[in-house]
């Protein structure tokens, strides 16, 4: 394969590079929300309040409780806020989805995204009404607040963005999408470019020529 037919390929690569980070976003935020609403439906269907359900001991137990708060049970006075915020954060994830040129930071988007709209799916949707709905919770872990797969779709949010943070991995950096340093030089034996200058290869030769 010569330089030329390389590069050729490498141009046509390059779409995929911009246009995958942003499409992942909303593909793996519908996988976290519809994994998390079908956990929450299988918790309604089988566990009842008030009874622990043990599975490692009484370190890790399925215990159904409805959250009025945010994750962890933390703020529980203030549901409708929980709501416009879950609301806010989902709808600017989706506007910025198409911008990230990181995969990184794509697949922790994308879990923020999920974690968001599935908490947000019960603020709206379940009682006691829209905007303060109480969100399913049920996996307990030792002394840990209840919580549920929405919130640890976020926490391990969190926890990429603060490893991208470390390795200082950029979210919307052009990186992933530029071009090849070299890619507008052409290779060995390839025609020159339409704004090649004629007489540049007639004067070369001559020089050697005359020497």
């Amino acid at each position: 394969m010569t330089e030329t037919t390389m590069q050729a390929t490498a141009y046509r690569r390059l779409p995929a590079a911009r246009w995958w980070p942003g499409l992942s976003v909303p593909v793996i935020g519908l996988a976290v929300y519809l994994a998390d609403q079908q956990a929450k439906a299988v918790a309604l269907a089988h566990l009842v309040p008030g009874a622990p359900v043990p599975v490692i001991g009484d370190w890790l137990t399925w215990r159904l409780v409805f959250n009025p708060g945010a994750a962890f049970s933390l703020g529980t006075s203030i549901t409708p806020v929980f709501t416009i915020f879950q609301t806010a954060v989902s709808l600017t994830v989706l506007l910025l989805a198409w911008r990230l040129r990181s995969r990184w930071w794509a697949v922790a988007v994308g879990l923020v995204l999920g974690g968001a709209t599935g908490n947000l799916h019960d603020r709206l949707l379940r009682p006691p009404g829209a905007g303060y709905g109480h969100v399913v919770d049920f996996i307990s872990v030792g002394d840990f607040p209840v919580f549920n797969l929405a919130d640890s779709a976020i926490t391990a949010a969190a926890v990429m963005i603060a490893i991208a943070a470390l390795l200082g991995r950029e979210a919307f950096g052009s990186h992933a999408g530029a071009a090849p340093a070299d890619a507008g030089t052409p290779g060995p034996g390839a025609p020159p470019g339409p704004d090649a200058d004629p007489g540049a290869g007639a004067g070369a030769d001559a020089g050697e020529r005359h020497g």
